[in-house]
């Protein structure tokens, strides 16, 4: 009988902002993630085409390159993967509204909301948005 694989959590991480994406993907892939990383919401809709059921977290930024925005494309995610974890940031005030499940976090945001978020999207929990202090 041969070992089973260790799952793997896959994140999709979507951000213009080349230093945001790489800064968001080493977080997750020190927290044991596969990432794909997009600039734009329509490379991000070719990886869902091909595997939104294997994936675990979403992160994408309001404003990206292309003409399809952050949000948009959390409607798509969520039609294609209704248990994705989605996570949809901006350092602007949200004026469109969000598919059910879907969170906004306002930028910034601290590297261990992040660690967390991911954490709970492994174990398939569903919470809020970042820590703030008190």
């Amino acid at each position: 009988m041969g070992q089973a694989q260790p799952f793997c959590a896959t994140a999709l991480i979507v951000e213009d902002d080349a230093m945001q994406r790489e800064m968001l993907s080493l977080l997750l892939e020190e927290s044991g993630y596969q990432v794909i990383q997009c600039e734009s919401a329509e490379a991000a809709e070719l990886v869902l085409d091909k595997s939104a059921g294997a994936l675990c977290l979403m992160m994408t930024d309001v404003q990206l390159a292309g003409r399809m925005t952050g949000v948009e494309l959390a409607h798509v995610a969520k039609h294609r993967n209704p248990g994705l974890d989605v996570v949809v940031t901006s350092g602007r005030p949200l004026m469109q509204p969000l598919p059910d499940g879907a969170k906004f976090w306002a930028k910034p945001w601290a590297p261990l909301d992040v660690l967390r978020e991911a954490e709970l999207a492994q174990l398939g929990v569903s919470v809020r948005g970042p820590l703030r202090p008190s």
